[in-house]
């Protein structure tokens, strides 16, 4: 079958099987799973082999760790720290541990082999469990919270599981007094490279792509940080997932880091779907078949552990009963990590083939059956109550208030908003400009303001203000038809440059526009009046007149703006108005001193 037969397929599957399954409430994800068990080798056989196409498909989870890295800035991660290494270290040496007993007294297996067993199912899904809790708005709840923190440690105890395995199998063998030492000097050396290289050549490289102002160099410049830092991690037996991971942290806290998310969202998202698919398509259903009741109880009971640690853990360090439950229902299947880590220890000789091979069946079922399981658990209990308390992270996270276009009016905003000790996220679309003020100390992003993927980045979809001081009046009214379409209860404060760009935004429903000269000419004005005699209440009082006559002339203009005859008349008729406006009040004539 040809690469593109294949590709329909895949396509085909996915739109059929997404919408089925999110009108029924039970997630993209098990219908991409569902997809992929009917169109693969072992149902309809659509499909013959899902090896290869596993291969490119784990490339999305190597995508989604790297966003994951660029929204953990540092500041953040410190933050975090005791849910991520209280809760995570708590969740991952206690479940570890009971599985690790029960293969041990259980099933009579090695230490070393029960020890990987535990830890590999200890693992849970990140693209499984996030897409769920997204689907349902559960990220910013207590629960929500905890089982991010929960998830982030798993994706940090990747390293030192990775660097357990081998040693586990060396030392079967007692060839470990020249190999451990070489191996920590391998890693260390690839991880110093991913951090020097990430501030030294990834920055400056991605300031000169974007100032080519093409968007299709900078997404390629993006997918080449991802498969190179993970490329060179790889190469000394370090997960990819885990470089692509550290090449997001590098990046969180520079400008880029808003476009990159939006680059690579895309690609992202196609394949983290292509992965659940072949997931799908990898079950075994001949073994089900044989092994029906053993794979059943093997993988409930594997999972009700995991659902009686977190429960416990979610319980003892303070969370209600209801988000202790809601986070014990949220992460009780097993990871794509443990197809990894499976799949090497077989090959290391620590695990058994045939037992690899049943666990990896296992993981599947857990992760066909947690969202069925998720909506069990919400048809039985009502849904936890959203917590309003603010997300554990800086106020800098996610800030209320974005200014699209970082010059010198929208400069003027965000001085006056830091003043006040107001966060907000800055988007600029010129690198230089960029450059220029981050030397400043100002958080500026670079990115244009128009790509709805970029806003999203920037969590729009929590702002309460968007201030769009774009100077370009083309890519201003692009920002605002994107803005207004896709947000619609963000309220846009608009710059504009003149009138016939505040009818513009006006069509497109920007109710508050402020024309950039206007206000320094009406104060310029007022300052003229009081020069020629005119009282400072008086000059103000004419000042305020002037405007409130204005902003109706705007409003009458704006339904004959493309009539060049009736403006034009419009605008006599304004003037005639407006001078018999002040004749009609002789006490405010301006006084002029003078011979």
């Amino acid at each position: 079958m040809s690469l593109l037969a294949q590709i329909a397929i895949f396509l085909a599957a996915a739109v059929v099987a997404i919408p089925l399954f999110r009108r029924f409430r039970l997630g993209s994800v098990l219908g991409y799973l569902t997809a992929g068990i009917v169109i693969g080798p072992h149902c309809l056989g659509l499909i013959g082999r899902a090896d290869a196409t596993l291969h490119i498909a784990e490339f999305g989870i190597v995508l989604l760790m790297f966003v994951i890295g660029l929204e953990l800035q540092p500041s953040r991660l410190w933050v975090l720290r005791k849910p991520i290494f209280g809760l995570g270290t708590a969740q991952v040496a206690l479940t570890t541990g009971a599985i690790a007993a029960a293969a041990y007294a259980g099933l009579g297996l090695p230490w070393r082999s029960a020890l990987v067993i535990g830890f590999g199912l200890s693992m849970s899904s990140t693209a499984l469990a996030l897409q769920l809790l997204a689907e349902r708005g559960r990220l910013n709840s207590q629960a929500g919270r905890s089982a991010f923190s929960i998830l982030l440690f798993q994706d940090i105890a990747v390293l030192p599981a990775l660097a357990l395995l081998p040693l586990l199998a060396a030392s079967a063998t007692r060839p470990t007094a020249p190999y451990a030492p070489w191996l920590a000097v391998k890693w260390l050396a690839a991880l110093a490279s991913v951090a020097v290289g990430g501030r030294y050549v990834l920055r400056p490289m991605l300031r000169i792509v974007a100032r080519t102002r093409v968007t299709e160099a900078f997404t390629a410049a993006g997918l080449l940080v991802v498969i190179g830092t993970s490329l060179l991690v790889s190469q000394v037996g370090l997960s990819m997932s885990l470089g692509a991971f550290l090449a997001g942290v590098l990046l969180a806290d520079s400008e880029f880091r808003h476009e990159l998310e939006a680059s690579i969202e895309p690609f992202k998202g196609l394949l983290l779907g292509l992965f659940f698919i072949t997931v799908g398509m990898s079950a075994n259903l001949q073994l089900v078949r044989e092994r029906a009741l053993t794979l059943i109880a093997a993988t409930l009971g594997f999972m009700l552990i995991k659902v009686a640690v977190l429960w416990s853990i979610g319980r003892l360090s303070g969370h209600t009963a209801p988000a202790s439950r809601a986070l014990a229902f949220s992460l009780p299947a097993g990871g794509e990590f443990a197809f990894v880590l499976f799949g090497l220890a077989a090959a290391l000789g620590i695990v058994p083939g045939p037992t690899a091979e049943f666990l990896v069946l296992c993981v599947t079922a857990s992760m066909i059956s947690s969202p069925l399981l998720l909506a069990l658990h919400d048809a039985l209990y009502k849904p936890a109550p959203q917590d309003d308390r603010p997300f554990d992270t800086p106020s800098e996270a996610y800030p209320k208030v974005i200014i699209a276009g970082f010059g010198r009016f929208g400069q003027i905003v965000g001085r006056i908003l830091r003043a006040r000790r107001i966060p907000f996220t800055a988007l600029e679309a010129s690198q230089s400009q960029v450059d220029f003020l981050r030397r400043f100390g100002s958080q500026v992003f670079y990115g244009d303001a128009s790509r709805l993927e970029l806003l999203r980045a920037a969590h729009a979809d929590q702002a309460k203000v968007f201030v769009l001081a774009i100077d370009d009046v083309e890519a201003s009214v692009r920002t605002a038809e994107v803005v207004s379409r896709h947000f619609p209860d963000l309220a846009i404060f608009a710059r504009a440059r003149n009138r016939q760009h505040a009818f513009r935004l006006m069509d497109l429903g920007v109710r508050y526009q402020v024309r950039e000269t206007y206000g320094s000419s009406l104060e310029m004005s007022t300052r003229v009046l009081e020069a020629l005699g005119l009282s400072t209440a008086a000059a103000a009082e004419t000042a305020q007149r002037f405007r409130l006559h204005d902003e109706q002339v705007l409003l009458r203009q704006q339904a004959v703006k493309d009539d060049e005859t009736k403006l034009i008349q419009s605008g006599r008729e304004a003037a005639e108005q407006l001078l018999h406006l002040f004749e009609s009040d002789a006490d405010e004539r301006p006084r002029v001193n003078g011979p």
